[in-house]
């Protein structure tokens, strides 16, 4: 295994670009472009406007190895597999997994598979989509993704066909010495198809940093549904770069819902584009923060086309010294008559020392819009915990009731029992 060690990490990752370039997916052209424009951009610090909470040269300080392929068995994981009935692919340190995921007997209209096998046997879809959604010149993280991504996820729906069972897709970070991890997702739903994905980050048997940059393009075409969950739950030696960029074809409908549970540093870009008419978009999220963790949450809803909805709802609990960021874009374009667009974003500050930063933003060209944003910051309300205490309940089970309460208007909109149980009972722990 080889460490590459010089000046600046970004001369490490670009000289770990030209050291492995056989090794990584994608057409060579465009990763030569997207490491040029990581070598521009560089790694965003403090005078970068969109991450300017985030000292990203000091969060990455130290030397990193890229590779590391841990023996894991199935049943060291039994706990990470979330769902009971899914159809699963897992990823141990970006390495898709083929011994420990779930794919027998995949449904007629639905592929999954590694990234690199979907080059090779289904070329022609992925190249048309491929890079296509997600700018390398728009984002310094998304730019290092496409240079150096050696594998990830492709999923196919096929025109009209409806999942019954959700895909889960399962990262896993096993390591003793400190990786940075490029992983890259590509998910095609064609029309009329309905499909449910749930992404999860889980740890095990971690005991060095692990840098994951995770970059996802999701293609909804016409009249498609699509369900998508993340639960991001590693630990607080871990940093996530989480990137999700999703195009809307007309009457197609995407709903969304994030949870960060646990992590040292997450970094949550979650970029949609309403590309036809009559489209629905639904974003929400909860973040449970503690400790000395930071989460940055950035969404940008980009309205292109008339008649268009787009709800969002995020909602955080910040504790200790932990810092939590909401940065929340609404941008409608001046052909985008007839748009309802609404945001809003609420928290709770259970410590003095907690910092949050909620930033949520408007940006309209056309006239005939309804569009709204609001936040709202507090600690939890004293008159609700002596009328629970009144009647009964502890000081400390009063405010897991009324921080339950808050949580519940995220949790509620989970459409997967199982998942939704699971969800509930790892907050509850959390509340403890």
């Amino acid at each position: 295994m080889e460490t590459i060690t010089k000046t600046s990490l970004k001369d490490k990752l670009i000289g770990q670009y030209e050291l492995a370039k056989p090794s990584f997916v994608g057409d060579a052209a465009i990763r030569e472009m997207a490491i040029n424009a990581f070598a521009e951009q560089g790694l965003p610090g403090r005078k970068h406007e969109e991450y300017k909470y985030l000292n990203f040269e000091l969060i990455l300080k130290g030397d990193y190895s890229f590779s590391h392929s841990p023996s894991l068995a199935a049943q060291q994981i039994q706990t990470l597999y979330l769902l009971k009935d899914a159809y699963v692919a897992v990823f141990v340190n970006g390495q898709f997994n083929s011994n420990l995921s779930k794919l027998n007997d995949l449904p007629k209209g639905l592929i999954i598979c590694s990234l690199p096998e979907a080059f090779e046997k289904h070329k022609t879809i992925v190249e048309q989509h491929y890079a296509k959604h997600a700018d390398v010149n728009a984002d310094n993280f998304i730019a290092l993704n496409t240079a150096l991504a050696s594998d990830g996820c492709f999923v196919h729906v096929a025109k009209g066909a409806i999942i019954d069972k959700p895909i889960h897709l399962l990262y896993i970070s096993s390591a003793n010495e400190n990786l940075i991890l490029n992983t890259r997702n590509l998910v095609v739903v064609e029309e009329n198809a309905q499909v449910k994905i749930v992404e999860s980050f889980e740890v095990k048997d971690l005991t060095s940093k692990v840098v994951t940059n995770a970059s996802s393009e999701i293609v909804v075409m016409s009249n498609a549904i699509v369900d998508h969950y993340k639960i991001q739950n590693e630990s607080e030696q871990s940093v996530l770069v989480n990137t999700t960029q999703v195009y809307q074809e007309k009457q197609s409908v995407f709903s969304t819902v994030n949870f960060t549970l646990n992590g040292g540093v997450v970094r949550n870009n979650l970029n949609i584009v309403l590309g036809g008419e009559y489209i629905e978009s639904h974003l929400n999220g909860l973040y449970l923060t503690k400790n000395n963790q930071q989460v940055d949450n950035h969404t940008l809803v980009d309205h292109r086309m008339p008649n268009c909805n787009s709800n969002e709802l995020y909602k955080g609990i910040i504790d200790d010294k932990s810092v939590a960021t909401f940065n929340g874009k609404i941008y409608v374009r001046k052909d985008a008559q007839k748009t309802n667009a609404f945001q809003s974003n609420k928290n709770i500050l259970l410590s003095d020392d907690g910092t949050i930063n909620t930033k949520p933003q408007l940006e309209i060209y056309a006239d005939d819009v309804k569009c709204s944003h609001g936040t709202s910051t507090g600690k939890l309300d004293e008159d609700q915990v002596f009328y629970l205490r009144a009647r009964g309940l502890s000081e400390a089970s009063a405010k897991k009731l009324l921080m339950h309460a808050f949580a519940s208007e995220v949790v509620g909109t989970v459409k997967i029992d199982e998942l939704k149980e699971y969800l509930e009972a790892e907050i509850s722990a959390r509340f403890e």
